[in-house]
């Protein structure tokens, strides 16, 4: 620093010395001032196997010619954490694992749909196995998904219309979707809606905590056994009755049959984990050249739902590979910025022309026609978790947001001169870790669930193509590895063309309430410094912004102009 001064001093023009000073400033300036970025908090829970074996044994007690096939006394030469301690749950697993393979990992009781005294009497009996097997599952298709690991299980259902016999008509045309997770690990959350819900009489007898709620977009059904938390869900709008649109109402009678028919399909013990407490994450520790990021919770001006702010979050909830193949890339809102719907707020255009300028009704940030402007494409980076959207969001202000970040490729290309729109399938989209994919034919959300020793969380993709991702096997129950190829960017919603190109990115933690959105935003800025390998700047408010400094020849320095062209 001393030798630059005294360099300025023989400068008789001090213009282009002080905007040095200005950029050695900034690059020089400490960390410190900046939220430090920290791993989530992570409780384990003590699984009850008694009380399992217990229950287990009760069930298959009504059929006395298969209870001789279970060993039900306890090996007790062996460490209570050993999986051989209950041989009964070995020979449950060997039974029940050709249909819902690798069912021995779980490490809590494995509670499904399913019958397993009916399905051992007709085998024993000889009756043949073209038998459905959703006779044995209340009418429940095969499962599309099942997947146990070191947290716990996760499995989807589906129940076609056809099947609903005794229930109520059911307006939705549709095979209704049911998923269950139960958990070894439960994400510490700082939920303001946690221990909500009703209680289900028709259940507690079953289950007597059980509890009912609609939240996020899911009715949920949340219980405890044997110490578990387990939680069923279904995607569904709390709304009349639509042919193509499941309401609450009927999703909660296919919910509660699911329930009860319940039963314990398997599961090992295995060791006590422990609780896990938040610390520092690690980041890289030379500093990138030009990635910059405003800090988490501060979304542009009034892009909140009412106006409300954003969420601070500075946690970083899992390690993962960034979801684009490749840098640069830029997350930031494509709502409210240049090209943007103002997400049907409302915007002031004048006459539609090529560069011509507008704003959205909730602030005066001018934008403009052109998909490609640069403040789309440029550092910094900007938090939109909280944006408007009409998706409930529990960790935002209003319960209401956006659920996810959204994320812009390395650069827009346009079709020709005159194009003002990006052209979509270009950039790869890759898995961040290693897991198991849950999507439906023809959706254009792919959910990639991870189920470690540490970790139970989901990440979602939107807005790749359907028909694509259908034509490339991208479906519920398919294992993808890390940095494997899932899709290309593109701009589908509800139909090709419907956002700007774009990937929508989030990320949900199992709680005791179910599965719930956090904020993704520091997890993607710590995975994009790694794939960057070096750390990102936090650059100040936007309503404290410092001009931009000029490089040693009077033009614009090297960090991406901030403000509309």
């Amino acid at each position: 620093m001393r030798n630059t001064l005294s360099r300025c001093a023989d400068i008789i023009s001090g213009r282009r010395c002080l905007s040095a000073l200005v950029g050695l400033v900034l690059l020089t300036a400490p960390a410190a001032a900046a939220e430090e970025f920290k791993t989530p908090a992570i409780s384990a829970v003590h699984v009850e196997w008694r009380a399992a074996l217990d229950q287990f044994k009760s069930e298959i007690a009504a059929h006395p010619d298969l209870a001789g096939r279970f060993t039900f006394t306890s090996r007790r030469r062996l460490s209570p954490s050993d999986p051989r301690v209950m041989p009964a749950f070995e020979q449950l697993n060997a039974i029940t694992s050709p249909l819902f393979s690798g069912i021995s990992r779980s490490p809590i009781p494995v509670l499904l749909p399913f019958d397993t005294a009916g399905y051992l009497k007709d085998q024993d009996g000889g009756v043949p196995g073209s038998i459905a097997i959703s006779h044995y599952q209340s009418g429940f298709n095969k499962a599309d998904m099942f997947v146990a690991g070191g947290a716990g299980y996760d499995a989807l259902f589906s129940l076609p219309r056809a099947a609903d016999g005794g229930a109520p008509e059911r307006v939705y045309a549709k095979p209704v979707e049911v998923q269950i997770t139960g958990s070894l690990l439960v994400y510490d959350l700082n939920d303001p809606v946690a221990g909500k819900g009703e209680a289900v009489r028709a259940l507690q007898g079953q289950f007597p905590d059980i509890r009912r709620v609609i939240r996020e977009g899911f009715v949920r059904y949340r219980f405890t056994a044997f110490g578990v938390p387990y939680v069923v869900s279904i995607h569904c709008l709390d709304s009349v009755p639509r042919a193509d649109r499941l309401a609450c109402r009927e999703a909660s009678t296919v919910a509660e049959r699911f329930i009860k028919a319940l039963r314990i399909v398997g599961g090992q013990p295995s060791r006590p984990r422990s609780n896990k407490s938040a610390d520092l994450a690690q980041r890289p520790s030379n500093l990138s050249p030009d990635f910059t990021y405003r800090p988490s919770g501060e979304i542009i001006a009034n892009s909140g739902y009412r106006e409300q702010s954003g969420h601070a979050d500075w946690t970083v909830y899992s390690q993962i590979r960034f979801p684009l193949l490749e840098a640069p890339a830029y997350a930031n809102s494509q709502s409210f910025l240049n090209w943007g719907d103002c997400f049907q707020r409302g915007r002031v255009p004048p006459p539609y022309r090529k560069g011509a300028h507008y704003h959205c009704k909730s602030n005066d940030k001018p934008l403009v026609f052109d998909e490609s402007a640069r403040e789309n494409y440029s550092y910094p980076w900007q938090d939109n978790f909280c944006e408007a959207r009409d998706f409930e969001v529990g960790q935002c202000a209003s319960g209401f947001g956006h659920q996810g970040q959204d994320i812009r490729p390395s650069a827009c290309r346009l079709r020709n001169e005159s194009a003002d729109r990006c052209e979509p399938n270009i950039f790869p989209v890759i898995a961040v870790r290693d897991g198991t994919l849950l999507r439906s034919p023809k959706r254009e959300a792919l959910t990639l669930l991870v189920n470690t020793q540490t970790e139970h969380i989901r990440f979602r993709y939107m807005h790749m193509d359907p028909a694509h991702l259908d034509a490339d096997g991208m479906l519920s129950g398919r294992h993808v590895a890390e940095g494997e190829k899932l899709g290309l960017v593109s701009n589908y919603q509800d139909y090709q063309g419907g956002t700007t190109v774009h990937l929508h990115f989030d990320v949900q933690v199992f709680t005791r309430e179910g599965w719930l959105w956090v904020n993704p935003y520091v997890t993607l800025i710590s995975a994009y410094e790694r794939l960057i390998e070096g750390r990102g700047r936090e650059v100040p408010a936007t309503n404290t912004e410092a001009k931009v400094p000029s490089s040693s020849d009077g033009s614009a320095a090297s960090e991406p102009a901030t403000k509309s062209e």
